[in-house]
């Protein structure tokens, strides 16, 4: 019986805050700034798993040399696929109109400007017709087909909303160990 009576009071207390608490956010904001700053923080907290990804392709990009529109270009050492830089977008962004795949390739390639070697995201652009110009196919470090996530001979376009493989682009994610 006692912890009954205990009950009730807790009951009692957290209700009367919890009314107090109310009223006092009601006499000092309307519903729709309440509603517009929930809306945003959801917005906002929607955002929170994102960050650690792009933080991850930010990396500090090293000085480099040579033409991205060539496939002698020290990033593409892995890369199977058409280059970005030839079909509207760079070594680092996809053309106009398309979009990154949710998943990539990694390869690790040397830069002969300060003899590092750096691990290269190739993450394929998606959602347009194939751009036709600018077409490689270099196998340096790369896995047999038997380790899929490892070969660059597969269209990753998998996440993507229109699956339609367009170009590739590489990413530096940073310094190989």
């Amino acid at each position: 019986m006692k912890s009954a009576g205990l009950l009730q009071r807790i009951n009692a207390w957290f209700d009367r805050i919890t009314g107090e608490g109310s009223r006092h956010l009601a006499r000092r904001t309307s519903r729709r700034s309440f509603l517009g700053r929930l809306g945003t923080g959801i917005v906002g907290m929607s955002a929170l798993p994102l960050l650690p990804v792009l933080r991850a392709f930010s990396a500090d990009v090293p000085d480099e040399l040579g033409d991205p529109k060539s496939c002698d270009y020290w990033r593409y050492c892995a890369i199977s696929g058409t280059l970005c830089s030839c079909c509207g977008g760079s070594e680092r962004s996809c053309p106009p109109g398309s979009e990154p795949a949710t998943i990539h390739w990694v390869g690790t390639c040397h830069n002969p400007v300060d003899d590092k070697d750096y691990m290269i995201a190739y993450n394929d652009c998606c959602g347009k017709a194939m751009c036709s110009r600018c077409s490689c196919h270099r196998t340096e470090r790369e896995k047999p087909l038997y380790f899929p996530s490892r070969h660059g001979s597969i269209t990753w376009c998998f996440g993507a909303e229109d699956r339609s493989y367009h170009c590739t682009m590489a990413l530096v994610v940073g310094e190989a160990n």
